[in-house]
């Protein structure tokens, strides 16, 4: 077991005063049996008029802060502590129950596939079928595939065989520039994952939270630490929603922190809001992610 520390630095600057409209957040990490929320706080400057939290389709925590009068700065600071128990993926399955024959898409238990389908709907455009036949490559030619093999090899092919790059503009590539281009975020590399195995018929979702960078130096460390980071599940009805990161080639969740689970990147905007002012009046966003190791003893979650 780990607890982690984790401060989420988000700074809006301005030339002149500006009045800011409503702003929406994720940045309160999802409880689950292996991790469990220990304590969250959050500063907003200036203080907004009111702060209130709801749930969206999909379960996750959405912060909603709106705001009167006027200020060249606003700044989000969030300071989580969290006991985080990740499992090895797979674990107890004994690798052969999931299996994919190669010519039909996989077919997941009628009972399951109204809640599925929409995770398995195909978002972009691939009118060549390159994405299609860049994902058949890891199924055998000849007898059946397991799909923790498949995955597993999908994985671990970006990791190695594509260059990551940090993109500080919003939005993801679609799948085909990833895949043309070799390059990408991390959350190019998880759309194009998605959209590969549910060109397999099998239901995907996107991930965005953290990452634990447990080693030290440019060259050991976890990518895409000190930003958000983003990954990918995969449902396997043996197994439930088994996670994947294709930036580190990791399968399971270690070191990986959920914040928000979405059906399409767009949906999980860990900060997003109006301001109005002259154009010329913005000078930047700085954005500071820092996840560490948490020695200290207190186990009391102040409401926030």
């Amino acid at each position: 077991m780990s607890i982690l520390s984790i401060r989420h630095l988000t700074r809006y600057r301005y030339k002149n005063p500006v009045r800011f409209g409503e702003h929406r957040m994720m940045f309160r990490p999802r409880e689950s049996y292996d991790q469990r929320l220990i304590a969250y706080d959050l500063t907003i400057t200036p203080t907004p008029t009111r702060l209130r939290y709801v749930h969206d389709v999909f379960g996750n925590c959405v912060g909603i802060a709106t705001f009167t009068g006027s200020a060249k700065e606003l700044i989000f600071d969030s300071r989580v502590r969290l006991e985080h128990t990740p499992l090895p993926a797979f674990a107890g399955v004994d690798g052969e129950v999931e299996i994919y024959d190669g010519v039909a898409p996989f077919a997941y238990d009628p009972e399951d596939l109204p809640d599925l389908a929409v995770s398995m709907r195909r978002q972009y455009a691939d009118p060549d079928g390159l994405v299609d036949a860049w994902a058949r490559q890891f199924v055998r030619s000849q007898g059946p595939t397991r799909l923790q093999t498949l995955l597993s090899e999908m994985t671990q092919a970006i990791y190695a065989d594509f260059k990551y790059g940090r993109r500080l503009e919003q939005g993801s590539q679609t799948p085909l520039e990833t895949l043309t281009s070799r390059t990408g975020a991390c959350r190019d590399y998880a759309v194009l994952m998605i959209e590969a195995v549910r060109s397999l018929g099998l239901a995907a979702r996107f991930v965005s939270g953290y990452i634990y960078s447990p080693y030290s130096g440019p060259t050991l460390g976890r990518v895409g630490g000190g930003h958000t980071h983003a990954w990918v599940r995969v449902f396997l009805p043996a197994c439930g929603w088994v996670e994947f990161d294709p930036t580190n080639g990791l399968v399971g969740n270690a070191d990986l922190v959920r914040v928000a689970i979405t059906r399409d990147p767009r949906q999980a905007t860990p900060l997003h809001g109006t301001w109005s002012g002259a154009a010329e009046d913005f000078i930047g966003m700085d954005v500071e992610v820092d996840v560490r190791t948490d020695t200290t003893t207190s186990v009391q979650l102040p409401m926030s």
